[in-house]
């Protein structure tokens, strides 16, 4: 399995909760405007929070004496169990009224890409690349998301949430039998 193709893997991943709760959000009619600026702020915490992951990461692997491959599995795991836990509590639906409710929204969606990049060092040199890639799935799924609950069904929404956390523990696996 190629770097890129993992890394893209790694984001569409941690895009699932935000596409789930765009699903939702977009039953609420938002006009244009704000589903972009709520698909561009989401994109900018996806760069930002595993950024700041990285920085803590680094500082763990280095002072800690713990295989990085175990650190990956550990924190996809629980990413992974956590957003198949999510899909299955009712989630209520916010408005989006502020640029306040918008940053909230963005941050809590944004928790899981902190963890993952604690171990996307070890995953990859491409730092940089990576961020791009988080930045690109998690603004596109928001936006599709938004766009597609107008359309189809809530339920939709805890069927990705599932699919992106069996991905993140199969990532999880994968990294520790690498």
């Amino acid at each position: 399995m190629s770097t890129l193709f993992t890394i893209f893997l790694v984001g569409v991943s941690l895009s699932m909760d935000t596409f789930s709760l765009s699903l939702c959000y977009g039953t609420l009619n938002l006009n244009n405007k704000t589903t972009i600026i709520l698909s561009v702020i989401v994109g900018v915490f996806h760069f930002l929070m595993p950024l700041l992951g990285i920085t803590i990461g680094n500082i763990i692997i280095d002072n800690l004496l713990i295989n990085g491959n175990y650190l990956i599995l550990m924190i996809f795991s629980i990413i992974g169990i956590d957003m198949i836990i999510e899909a299955f509590k009712e989630q209520e639906k916010k408005l989006l009224t502020s640029f306040f409710g918008i940053l909230i929204f963005a941050f809590s969606v944004s928790i899981d890409s902190f963890s993952t990049g604690i171990g996307l060092k070890l995953m990859t040199d491409n730092i940089l690349g990576s961020l791009i890639i988080f930045t690109l799935t998690s603004s596109t799924f928001t936006y599709c998301g938004i766009k597609l609950g107008k359309i189809i069904n809530t339920r939709l929404g805890k069927i990705s949430n599932i699919i992106g956390g069996i991905v993140l523990i199969f990532l999880g696996i994968y990294f520790f039998f690498k």
